[in-house]
């Protein structure tokens, strides 16, 4: 055909979860609360780390930066999934669908260099703790956090520039809820085995290289701590590790179910479903992982929420004696 002849696509339409009025009505409310959890949890985290000094190490720090990371990723899907819900169209433009793959893409792979970082953090806490302080200074925690971004927008960067150049002439249904890759890729009319190689190689060498990382420096971790004489101290040792390990574990279960795979073309509800685990349920997880297992966060909030109730206190008697 013509190239002259094909229609050129401006918008693309989301399809979401193809439910009922009374399911979406359902499903709309559950996401709203959930990503409103997220937020606000994030959030959180991220301001005692920043206010108390006793959250000011190196751990606390990335801790922090996944949760910048949480809020960043929830906000580049969800309020367009919410929106299209009640939408007619249920549109969104050609521009806006690139840039929102774009950046869920670049980061969600600074998520996993984050987390391949924090393996490493605690492999020096537990296997060199006499040289912590010396190997996680700060000039090391600023280098390997812009390392981190650094290395995830050279892996989406190849597939990135394969697809974007690519005609899409219709249909333009994305079957799914967001922009994301392989339902994208679905819609081009030409030949996509180059783009889409080159997207199922950098999935899988983000995040099965990260993953190797982390296995790497969790492998080092365990032989360490079964080498601790008493029993009160491998579990106080593991305990710093419990948290990191859960989301690690959730992160990389469901991208690598998503994403580590040969055919990715069709898209079904279970592809769906994993994906609201990690754009929406382990993201609202986080500061309830990272907080209600650490005594150090729980302290933090404590105080925190005294300072702010004494704040209202002061603040109503300077408001009475008015």
């Amino acid at each position: 055909m013509d190239q002259r002849n094909k229609t050129i696509v401006t918008e693309f339409i989301l399809l979401g979860f193809q439910n009922g009025k009374e399911v979406e009505i359902l499903l709309f409310s559950a996401f709203l609360l959930m990503y409103m959890i997220s937020l606000i949890g994030n959030t959180m985290i991220i301001l005692l780390v920043c206010g108390d000094y006793r959250l000011h190490s190196p751990m606390y720090f990335f801790v922090a930066n996944l949760s910048f990371l949480e809020v960043a990723i929830t906000s580049t899907v969800v309020p367009k999934m919410l929106a299209n819900t009640f939408s007619l169209t249920k549109a969104i433009s050609f521009v806006g669908c690139l840039t929102q793959s774009f950046f869920y893409f670049l980061l969600g792979s600074t998520e996993f260099f984050i987390l391949a970082v924090m393996s490493f953090d605690r492999y020096v806490a537990i296997c060199n703790p006499l040289r912590y302080a010396i190997i996680m200074n700060k000039q090391t925690c600023i280098s390997l956090l812009l390392g981190s971004y650094i290395g995830a927008f050279l892996s989406i960067l190849v597939s990135s520039m394969l697809t974007a150049p690519l005609p899409f002439c219709g249909p333009n249904v994305i079957n799914h809820f967001f922009c994301d890759s392989a339902p994208v890729l679905k819609l081009v009319c030409a030949d996509i085995s180059v783009a889409e190689l080159a997207d199922f190689v950098s999935s899988v060498l983000l995040l099965l290289g990260s993953l190797l990382l982390t296995g790497v420096s969790y492998t080092y971790i365990i032989i360490t701590i079964f080498r601790i004489p008493s029993v009160q101290g491998r579990h106080k040792a593991f305990s710093t590790c419990v948290s990191h390990i859960t989301v690690v574990t959730l992160y990389y279960g469901s991208s690598i179910f998503i994403y580590v795979c040969p055919q990715k073309g069709n898209v079904t509800d279970v592809n769906k479903f994993a994906t609201v685990l990690n754009t929406i349920v382990t993201p609202m997880l986080n500061p309830f992982i990272y907080s209600l297992r650490n005594e150090k966060v729980k302290d933090s909030l404590r105080d925190g929420v005294n300072k702010y109730v004494i704040m209202l206190t002061n603040l109503r008697s300077l408001k009475s004696k008015k």
